[in-house]
């Protein structure tokens, strides 16, 4: 099994199980510059709609980055299910996201399933061809009405109060967790 270099860096950080398919792997959660670049990034645009900084959430992060390593070695994101899709290849319930949200619940309910998060948690992603950055990232999310909405509480999103936020950021991917329950674990070491 593929890992990237900056997981195995993190190995030796925090350690977590996580299982693909057959094969026992422990990872490592650790936040990389670029995620913290991507949540400042986020708070100071959160700033200019006078909403609140969001604080980092542990355990959102870890949804985050369990996702990010989901699509990025079993490719749940192809054919009609998008990025905020879930192979079958985890400790988790698959899910076939379509444009039509037909499974909204599936994905919201990721990271109660897989943390110790109580509550439902709402996903933004980017994907690019390129090697994903913050700025490209939150450039794609402003563009976007519905991501748009969830990063500054408007439209279905209004009044949300968003209290805890997670972030991953590697390879082609960026996602970001949303959710309304303050996390009282919010440390992550950083990746070295």
């Amino acid at each position: 099994m593929k890992i990237h270099f900056l997981t195995l860096i993190c190995l030796f950080l925090f350690n977590v199980d996580f299982s693909f398919a057959q094969k026992q792997t422990k990872i490592t959660f650790c936040i990389n510059a670029n995620e913290k670049e991507l949540l400042k990034l986020i708070n100071l645009y959160r700033k200019t709609k006078k909403l609140p900084a969001i604080k980092l959430s542990a355990e959102l992060t870890k949804v985050a980055k369990t996702h990010i390593i989901d699509l990025t070695e079993n490719h749940a994101d192809t054919g009609v299910c998008n990025t905020h899709s879930w192979s079958d290849k985890g400790k988790w319930k698959a899910c076939c996201y379509t444009d039509d949200h037909k499974n909204a619940a599936l994905m919201w309910s990721k990271p109660n399933e897989l943390t110790k998060y109580k509550s439902e948690g709402y996903e933004i992603a980017f994907e690019t061809s390129e090697e994903a950055t913050p700025t490209d990232a939150l450039s794609g999310w402003k563009k976007s009405p519905g991501h748009n909405q969830v990063i500054t509480e408007t439209g279905v999103f209004k009044k949300m109060g968003w209290k805890a936020i997670g972030i991953a950021v590697e390879g082609h991917y960026a996602l970001v967790w949303f959710g309304v329950e303050p996390d009282n674990e919010t440390a992550l070491p950083e990746c070295k």
